[in-house]
């Protein structure tokens, strides 16, 4: 009889505990829940806190992975959960930096930054910051960007935060050779005489250098990205960069820059994976990466990839329906990205073929 009691208030606390996950009233929450809701319960984004890029990059990746939501609703249903779910407030004292620091999230543009995103770690951020400050902090200033905050005319080394050696590290890993090179630093020792556990501690701290600057310094804003010469942007379109093979300014380019501002453009135009806004909160969502698999025995079965990884791949097919499989030697899986030759243009272009390119875009109007 005692266990009988005890299961029927169980059973009554977990519905009191179901019915109180209830999604806050506000404009949006109907297209969520007719857009979402039927796969997702509450629980999934009740908690959560972001701000309004994160979200649209969460809700990006799900259309990416088959989710149906239009373009009317993408910015209704991404309102609704940052207006609902906003980030905490950044704290008042410790590092300066905002909240979610420390946790891989963060940036702009729309994205939760690349998967394999630093999590800087507080305390070596602490001891990388000591080192900074014995050795490197009179040419690349207090913020790693390149100037001292006390004298700006000062001749000064490069801007760290923009450094392809730093953005490229991951733990020490692409700073730690550099270094070994032996770096002048301004205590007169060689940047080779740093300790392994130093070069982790600094690489923290210029990690945690480059989450504040993207959050709240002087590149959170929008620069202006038109400084290109259209006519080259044209030659490196139409030649190296072969972009003509996919794209045509009369075709699928023609008035894209009426479409979208230049920031929006050039984002799409070298991390077109990502979503972003253009002119009028117009979505520009990634196309998704498509695969085919075909068993051992079986049809073919075509649709979205979800995952893929060397033991199994999943999709889901053109119906919704989530589809798996181990990879075994007898299956074949056939991927086609639509951005393929966006990825190997990382390895090509320059910044300057980048700033062309756009340039020339920007004449589509």
């Amino acid at each position: 009889m005692r266990q009988t009691v005890w299961l029927i208030l169980g059973i009554g606390a977990v519905a009191l505990a179901c019915r109180a996950q209830t999604l806050p009233d506000a404009p949006g929450k109907a297209a969520y829940q007719r857009a979402c809701g039927t796969c997702h319960a509450a629980e999934m984004v009740l908690g959560r806190a972001m701000n309004r890029d994160q979200w649209g990059a969460e809700v990006a990746d799900m259309i990416t992975k088959g989710a149906k939501i239009g373009d009317a609703d993408f910015p209704v249903i991404v309102d609704y959960l940052a207006r609902s779910f906003p980030p905490a407030p950044s704290p008042a004292s410790g590092s300066g930096r905002g909240a979610g620091a420390g946790r891989g999230g963060g940036g702009g543009g729309l994205t939760m930054g690349p998967n394999d995103q630093q999590v800087v770690d507080p305390a070596a951020e602490a001891r990388g910051r000591t080192v900074y400050i014995a050795e490197c902090v009179t040419c690349h200033g207090s913020k790693a960007r390149g100037s001292r905050d006390d004298a700006p005319d000062i001749s000064r080394g490069p801007d760290l935060v923009r450094s392809l050696v730093v953005l490229h590290d991951r733990y020490g890993g692409a700073i730690g050779p550099f270094l070994a090179k032996g770096h002048p630093m301004q205590s007169g020792k060689s940047s080779a005489s740093l300790a392994q556990p130093q070069i982790l501690d600094l690489s923290h701290f210029l990690h945690a250098m480059v989450d504040e600057t993207l959050r709240g310094g002087p590149y959170s804003q929008p620069v202006n990205v038109l400084t290109g010469d259209a006519n080259a942007g044209q030659a490196f379109f139409n030649g190296v960069g072969r972009c003509g093979a996919c794209h045509s300014p009369t075709g699928d380019l023609a008035h894209i820059a009426a479409k979208y501002d230049p920031v929006a453009l050039q984002q799409k135009l070298v991390f077109p994976r990502t979503m972003s806004l253009g002119r009028g909160g117009r979505a520009a969502i990634s196309k998704p990466v498509m695969v085919t698999v075909t068993p051992p025995s079986g049809a073919r079965v075509t649709g979205i990839l979800v995952h893929v990884d060397d033991f199994n791949v999943a999709l889901r097919d053109e119906s919704g329906t989530y589809r798996s499989w181990k990879r075994t030697p007898g299956l074949k899986l056939e991927k086609k990205d639509p951005y393929a030759a966006h990825v190997e243009l990382l390895e090509v272009y320059t910044d300057k073929n980048i700033h062309d390119v756009l340039a020339y875009l920007e004449t589509m109007k």
